[in-house]
């Protein structure tokens, strides 16, 4: 089982270290799960901690994500913003604006446009979530039933179209993607630290199974948070229940940090 308290000694690292990155997944870690994806904001408190982090320290704040930037930007709200990687990394919208998109193989754009048309064909367009280099197929709040004539779609007419253009098909909590395996969340945990000074301290929090990458990639250079109510085998080395337990993480880290902006 894991611990639900994160170690004294990380604390101590995150107060002397020299530069100090905190990673954090959107959906089930900063905000709770809704049925519309489209009013899942985050969790009272979430803003007001995180503006007073990059207001008041030194961190470097990324929210990494499989959803939209631009959907990130409107449902976070806060300012400054901090640095986006939506679509598991695939886009990169830095603080100041500048945006930056992996380029995708012919095949897999062609891939992703025949399922549309299949989703479209079998009347699933409004559970369709349309990303760069990613289709998602939602189904929160159905019966379970439901559930799984969409997971029979997606296995017999989908799968076979998805893995002939190259592309993924993964589970997250709600529903399938299918998405350009170019970049995973892993990839961005280890972009982001190599982009730091030696002797950084970071930590990572994320709720889901598509976080797990980010777990073994950050073990060797910081701490990995899983946020759940209930835990399961993972990389992650300590479990916290959100949002209470999430909240007092983040407060504590800007409180760690606090005066060190600029130094």
């Amino acid at each position: 089982m894991l611990p639900d308290k994160v170690p004294e000694k990380f604390w101590e690292e995150l107060a002397g270290a020299p530069r100090c990155v905190l990673l954090l997944d959107y959906d089930g870690t900063l905000a709770p799960f809704h049925v519309d994806r489209n009013q899942a904001f985050p969790y009272d408190g979430v803003r007001d901690v995180l503006e007073t982090i990059m207001r008041d320290t030194d961190t470097r704040v990324v929210v990494v994500s499989g959803r939209w930037t631009r959907d990130l930007v409107r449902l976070l709200d806060v300012s400054p913003r901090p640095e986006i990687f939506g679509s598991h990394g695939l886009e990169r919208l830095f603080p100041d604006g500048s945006y930056e998109i992996l380029h995708l193989e012919e095949g897999v754009i062609r891939g992703l446009a025949d399922i549309d048309a299949m989703a479209i064909q079998d009347g699933l367009e409004e559970r369709i979530e349309r990303k760069p280099g990613c289709l998602a197929l939602h189904w929160r709040g159905l019966e379970p039933r439901d559930v799984q004539e969409l997971r029979k779609i997606v296995e017999e007419q989908w799968r076979g179209v998805a893995e002939g253009s190259g592309l993924m098909v993964t589970q997250f909590n709600g529903g399938m993607e299918i998405r350009a395996p170019d970049r995973d969340k892993g990839d961005v945990v280890r972009l982001i630290l190599g982009e730091e000074e030696e002797g950084a301290i970071s930590a990572y929090l994320g709720d889901d199974r598509t976080d797990e990458d980010a777990f073994k990639a950050i073990r060797e250079k910081g701490l990995g948070i899983l946020v759940s109510l209930e835990g399961w085998t993972t990389s992650a080395a300590v479990r916290l229940t959100p949002p209470e337990s999430v909240l007092a993480f983040l407060r504590r880290w800007g409180e760690v940090r606090r005066g060190k902006k600029g130094g």
